[in-house]
């Protein structure tokens, strides 16, 4: 790479943490728009960090910026002292664990298709390296490091460019019989609804997703209908994102409220879907859109409450979880401790081994 690590702080180089830990994790998230990679304690904290985008240097670059990324980290945390025991890389669409791979093109950066990537990593880097679907590298890190600490049960909603989900039952990461479980982002909302790139129609991911909230406000302003939205993009339709939607509602106006109020509607759907079949301890709500929900979690509840048993939701904790690539990379973290622990190795001092909790989802 031209750069070294950005630290997480500014100034000096990788700091030190704040337990004076000296062994680290490299956790690493891979999005359509950005490429994530850090250095992690055992206690999380997020000691160097480092962000490109995803294609860069082109179409068709961004598994070389994913391999030298990592790589600039490794070398610049050995030159500190700092070894690293292992690397987790949260991937973007349906990924075969057990081969360390992405499966398929149907994501949101089809060069990672049937890429060897944890083969080709311990080959250059000669460390133990996890790869998995990226909602489920966020949903062990909020059970590693964040709201989830001590839960037994979970779902994950998390919702960014589009929506993606993990479960975690009893304490293990469900992957399902071909590795598509947890895939909350295509379950039917609207029978009657648009067509999505799944194959079905009416699909959550089509009412709640980043891009389905830009498109939404997209389309309204291109049929002639008054908003402020389009004020905020400088007039641009093409700059319009979901943050400005959400922001467009909260100053009072009344297309952006009709699409957030529809989300909503449709989240608070979903989680009442969830919590009746589940039944978990904890639905975590997060991803990049989750920042703009924070302040609608009680809405969402209301919402829930149309749709899921009573007692059900009365008994499960709905947390809704602001997330930026930091977030994304604890998660590759917690997804390398799941991998070492399945294992068997030994990990970072305080982290259990063999006898640990399995997250794996390894059978």
């Amino acid at each position: 790479m031209d750069r070294a690590p950005v630290p997480s702080e500014p100034g000096g180089e990788i700091r030190s943490p704040s337990d004076g830990g000296a062994r680290v994790l490299i956790g690493a998230d891979v999005g359509a728009t950005a490429i994530a990679a850090g250095l992690v304690t055992e206690a999380g904290e997020v000691v160097a960090f480092e962000r490109v985008p995803t294609h860069g240097r082109g179409r068709g670059t961004a598994v070389a910026a994913l391999l030298e990324l990592i790589e600039a980290l490794r070398r610049g945390a050995g030159r500190d002292g700092w070894p690293a025991d292992a690397i987790g890389i949260g991937l973007p669409g349906i990924v075969d664990a057990a081969r360390g791979m992405m499966v398929g093109d149907e994501n949101y950066v089809p060069e990672f298709a049937d890429v060897p990537l944890a083969r080709n990593l311990r080959a250059s880097t000669g460390l133990p390296v996890f790869v998995d679907n990226d909602a489920n590298a966020l949903a062990l890190g909020e059970l590693e490091f964040g709201v989830g600490r001590g839960a037994a049960s979970m779902a994950l909603l998390a919702i960014g460019t589009g929506v993606g989900g993990a479960i975690i039952l009893g304490g293990e990461l469900v992957r399902g019989h071909s590795g598509c479980a947890g895939e909350f982002g295509h379950v039917s909302i609207d029978f009657q609804g648009l067509p999505c790139r799944c194959g079905g129609r009416g699909c959550l991911n089509d009412f709640v997703a980043g891009e389905a909230l830009a498109r939404a406000a997209r389309d309204a302003v291109a049929r002639g209908e008054p908003s402020k939205v389009l004020a905020l993009a400088d007039g641009d339709p093409q700059r319009i994102t979901a943050a400005l939607v959400f922001e467009a509602a909260a100053g009072g106006d009344g297309v952006a409220t009709a699409i957030v109020e529809r989300a909503c509607a449709a989240l608070g759907a979903a989680i009442g879907g969830i919590v009746n079949v589940l039944d978990p301890e904890l639905v975590v709500v997060t991803g990049g859109v989750a920042g703009s929900l924070v302040a609608l979690e009680r809405y969402l509840l209301e919402s829930a409450r149309q749709y899921a048993l009573p007692r059900a939701l009365d008994s499960t904790r709905v947390r809704v979880v602001a997330a930026d690539k930091r977030r994304m990379v604890l998660g590759g973290a917690a997804l390398a401790v799941a991998g070492l622990r399945k294992e068997g190795r030994s990990v970072i001092s305080g982290w259990p081994t063999g006898s640990g909790r399995d997250t794996t989802g390894r059978r």
